[in-house]
């Protein structure tokens, strides 16, 4: 099963770095790259969540503070329990969702809120096993450019061109992440026709002129 140290450890066999005793990454540093490779794949193949809030007293709005790490919200259903599910527009701002509805709810009814959520690796991983090698990819092509750029005005014992062969490294397994992720299926979303796409902002001036008559 794939885990934090697993992915640390393919990462260093991509990048040679595999000695214990002399190892160029400190096992922070590689994590740090892991992360921004796993953000960069939950933009695309985010963790599908579900979850039941409630509205503020007699609001149409949403507190959805609590759904972290987020990456985006999918859809509201209101009011819930209901076959088929009653989907409803809503707009976002901040931590507040705000459903697109003619009247507030009285009382604070609940709101299923669908929602896309940043996987996790470190404790309980929730992506794939078969993943792994996608996010192992981007973190060395990160961890890797990260040395070009540090190694790029040093004096380096692997020669004057080590940077170098660094970056083009980081750059070829950069373009293969890249790949590997547009590869992958488009985030999942209900197949319903009932599906509203969140509300636009509609700031409109409160004064009309109708001009003459």
């Amino acid at each position: 099963m794939s885990n934090l140290a697993t992915i640390r450890a393919t990462v260093r066999i991509d990048l040679q770095d595999e000695d214990a005793s002399n190892e160029r990454w400190t096992d922070a540093t590689l994590n740090r790259h892991i992360q921004r490779a796993l953000l960069e794949y939950s933009q695309v193949s985010p963790l599908e969540q579900k979850s039941t809030l409630t509205t503020v007293l007699n609001s149409r709005d949403v507190d959805v503070s609590t759904l972290t790490p987020r990456v985006r919200i999918v859809a509201a259903e209101y009011p819930t329990g209901e076959y088929p599910p009653s989907y409803v527009p809503f707009s976002a701002w901040g931590e507040t969702l705000t459903l697109d509805l003619a009247g507030a709810p009285s009382g604070t009814p609940d709101v299923a809120v669908y929602w896309h959520k940043v996987h996790a690796i470190n404790g309980s991983v929730t992506f794939p096993a078969s993943h792994d090698d996608i996010i192992a990819t981007g973190a060395a092509a990160y961890a890797a450019l990260e040395w070009a750029s540090f190694s790029s005005n040093r004096l380096n014992v692997g020669g004057d061109d080590v940077w170098g062969r660094y970056m083009e490294f980081a750059n070829v397994r950069l373009t293969a992440f890249k790949e590997q992720l547009r590869r992958l299926p488009a985030a999942k979303q209900a197949r319903t026709a009932r599906m509203y796409r969140p509300v636009d902002a509609r700031f409109t001036s409160q004064a009309t002129d109708p001009g003459p008559v």
